[in-house]
Order: structure tokens, then C-alpha cells, then sequence
């Protein structure tokens, strides 16, 4: 594939319209979505394509702002639900060969440390750890939580703890 003055041309319009590399490909013809992009490159176009992609992170970070405080609190709210349980059971540390199938085998500490032990609560069916631990082990895909929320899920836990 050659490129002429033509399609160089039309490579430059519809670069600068803030086309896909793909769009133009298939509107040029006969080019690779590669190819775009390399002749692109080489002329220099590429500096758009990170002012581009800067304004649509931009937006899409605004739009999921929204979302993310309601996943954050939906995340919150299960702590809070599972630490105001009347039957929240207290921890039984349990070395490894103490643990079987009931016990949740969440670790405390480093194994290094000779005051290293496992959670030793009953653990849900068809899971290895309790419901506090859980809530820790298993994350929706995707979504990370704020650091701060979880020191806040951490500081609600540790008072039910020494309470417990």
C-alpha cells in the first residue's frame, strides 16, 4: 500500500476532525488501521490522539463519578450490616493443622511470627472464610474502593472485634 498526496490529505482531515484510526481506515480503503496510525505518527498527527484521549478520560471520569460514590456506599452499608449482627461470632485462632473445612482459614499477622494464626470462625458454605473476611476476599470486578472508606470499614470492624 502507497500512500499519495490524496490519501495523506484525506488521513490529515479526518485525523484532525478526531476520527478513529479504524474510521479512517475503512473511509480511506484499502489501509490498515496500523497503517493509519503509523503514517499518522510519522507526520506528526499523533499529538492529537493524547489530547483526545485526555478529554475523553476527562469526561468519563465526571460521568462515573456518580456510580462509584453509590458502589462506595453500597460497600459501606454491608459492613455496617454485617457488624450490627446480634450473632456475630468471635474469633477462635487456629493454627494450620487445626483448621478442617468449617473454619475460616483467613490468616492473622505473618507467618514468620510465632503469634501467627488463622481466623478460626465458621466459615460460610462453599467458602474458606467467615462472613467478615468475606467481605474482604471477594471484590466486585473493577472497582476499587477509597482509601479512606476502607479505613473507616476497618475502624467499625476492630471496635466489634474488641467488643466481640
Amino acid at each position: 500500500m502507497s500512500w499519495n498526496d490524496e490519501k495523506v490529505a484525506k488521513l490529515r482531515e479526518l485525523w484532525g476532525k478526531g476520527n478513529t484510526a479504524s474510521q479512517i481506515a475503512e473511509i480511506i480503503g484499502g489501509i490498515t488501521r496500523n497503517a493509519v496510525i503509523g503514517k499518522a505518527h510519522r507526520l506528526n498527527l499523533s499529538a492529537k490522539i493524547k489530547t483526545r484521549s485526555t478529554a475523553l478520560n476527562q469526561n468519563s471520569k465526571s460521568s462515573n463519578l456518580e456510580p462509584k460514590i453509590n458502589s462506595i456506599k453500597g460497600r459501606r452499608s454491608k459492613f455496617k450490616s454485617l457488624l450490627i449482627e446480634k450473632d456475630f461470632e468471635p474469633e477462635n485462632p487456629k493454627q494450620l493443622e487445626e483448621l478442617n473445612e468449617e473454619l475460616c482459614k483467613w490468616p492473622i499477622g505473618h507467618p514468620d511470627e510465632k503469634s501467627f494464626y488463622f481466623c478460626g470462625r465458621t466459615s460460610l458454605k462453599d467458602f474458606s472464610y467467615c462472613k467478615l473476611h468475606l467481605l474482604y476476599a471477594y471484590q466486585p470486578k473493577g472497582k476499587k474502593e477509597d482509601v479512606n472508606e476502607k479505613d473507616e470499614a476497618d475502624e467499625l470492624i476492630e471496635k466489634k472485634i474488641q467488643t466481640g
